[in-house]
């Protein structure tokens, strides 16, 4: 397919944003590389969703530095942060806050609102699936409308409020399977692998010997909020925006457009949500690359975290072994040789 020019094209000054946005980006993976060894997509996968003001669910096993890697960026980023490890007794006003009666200066009782850890810029719910639904749910308005409802008052959350969740991939007994509703609302799953042979020895030298140094500071809140508007004004061609929607709608089983192969395997499909977080993550890994206008290769790059939890495998995928991964790498395969 012929490449299409967008009709909107960037301003200098977005030109000259862009260029700064890459060295920013350059500069962050530089600073975390001095404490986090490897895992050089999962950072990137994390910028995106930053940048796009996505929230990201890690899927991971134990011990792959995912907590230590989301509390330095937000270091590097000058944010604010905020850990919640969620047990089954955990309560949404742990999360949200609660209001108690505090006795003034004038000895007049009132109700006084004390925030909780959610109100951060970046937030991590470590092993989400451990706690009820109920306290699943209290997360779903903060992540969706950036504010919490207590006692009938809204609390807005300062921006840029970014979520991040964990779970633990082989350890299911005793947990809360997220609804699909709260997992859609998650822009990337991203996979956090082991390291390699190399790697693994790089961390056994870099961590059992001193402290840990202090990382600087690569950008602000406000820097942040300014290159997340920017991302949003990098210019789509046509054949992109179509590209997305044919990817997706090939993702459901009772659409004319999923091929045959396919129907046996899965269950459930993506939504149009899907198409807008593929777009939205096209744009932000264009500008952190550098470039002036999606392409092609964007979307193919943010197709597997934006789809890997929105594809519902059926019962024959799982006995047959077939993993969401290699159902949504057949899929973009497909259209990448048909477009």
């Amino acid at each position: 397919m012929s490449e299409t020019v967008p009709s909107d094209q960037l301003q200098s000054d977005d030109v000259a944003a862009i260029d700064e946005l890459r060295q920013s980006y350059e500069q962050l993976r530089t600073e975390l590389a001095r404490i986090i060894v490897g895992q050089d997509e999962v950072i990137e996968q994390l910028a995106i969703c930053l940048f796009a003001r996505g929230h990201s669910l890690l899927m991971g096993v134990p011990g792959l530095a995912k907590t230590l890697l989301v509390s330095r960026l937000a270091e590097t980023l000058e944010l604010s942060f905020s850990r919640i490890q969620f047990t089954p007794d955990l309560m949404p006003m742990d999360i949200t806050g609660t209001e108690i009666l505090q006795e003034n200066q004038s000895g007049r009782r009132d109700f006084e609102f004390i925030k909780g850890p959610v109100f951060a810029n970046i937030v991590l719910a470590d092993e989400i699936n451990r706690a009820p639904s109920k306290t699943q749910a209290a997360m779903l308005e903060a992540m969706q409308e950036h504010r919490v409802t207590i006692a009938g008052h809204s609390h807005e959350l300062h921006p840029p409020f970014f979520v991040l969740a964990t779970q633990n991939p082989i350890e299911q007994e005793g947990t809360y399977p997220l609804p699909e509703a709260q997992l859609d609302r998650f822009m990337f799953m991203i996979g956090v692998d082991y390291p390699d042979r190399d790697e693994e020895i790089a961390i056994a030298r870099t961590t059992t010997g001193g402290a840990m140094p202090t990382l600087n500071h690569v950008l602000n809140g406000e820097k942040v909020q300014q290159f997340q508007e920017l991302v949003r004004r990098v210019p789509v061609p046509e054949h992109i925006y179509h590209f997305a929607v044919d990817l997706v709608r090939r993702t459901r089983p009772d659409s004319e457009d999923a091929p045959e192969w396919l129907k046996p395997l899965v269950g459930w499909g993506a939504g149009p949500r899907a198409v807008q977080y593929l777009i939205l993550g096209a744009r932000a890994r264009a500008a952190l690359h550098g470039s002036y206008m999606v392409r092609q290769e964007d979307i193919v790059a943010v197709a597997e975290p934006v789809l890997r939890h929105r594809v519902l495998k059926t019962f024959t995928a799982e006995s047959e072994g077939v993993t969401c991964r290699s159902i949504i790498a057949r899929l973009v395969e497909d259209l990448s040789n048909e477009a």
